[in-house]
């Protein structure tokens, strides 16, 4: 069975065969979908209005980064177990630039404001 992924870009979606950090990426966005459509929405107010969505900006990612913490170990578990050990880092790092693709201010999840 071939496993593919519908990435939206500019209104046009394009099919792209999956790799694994892809496929627990889209997994995890499956799995969590409400949490996930509700974060996006607050990013998209987010980047505009930082200092105004901040608050509930940390509340929501918090619990986003959680899962995205909980589903890069269980990327990472995985191939750590097979041949493949050493290159678990770069798996990581590939899963969170899907991360960031999506939501390129992530990392301002949990800064406080003066």
């Amino acid at each position: 069975m071939l496993k593919f992924l519908l990435r939206k870009h500019q209104r046009d979606y394009t099919i792209l065969f999956m790799t694994k950090h892809q496929e627990y990426y889209q997994k995890m966005i499956d799995q969590n979908l409400d949490l996930f459509s509700k974060f996006q929405d607050l990013h998209d107010k987010y980047v505009l209005e930082p200092k105004k969505w901040q608050g509930e900006y940390n509340a929501v990612g918090e619990q986003v980064v959680t899962i995205i913490r909980e589903w890069e170990r269980k990327l990472c578990t995985e191939s750590e177990k097979g041949k493949f050990g050493k290159f678990s880092n770069n798996l990581a790092d590939k899963f969170w630039e899907l991360v960031r693709t999506d939501y390129p201010r992530i990392d301002f999840v949990g800064v406080k404001q003066l």
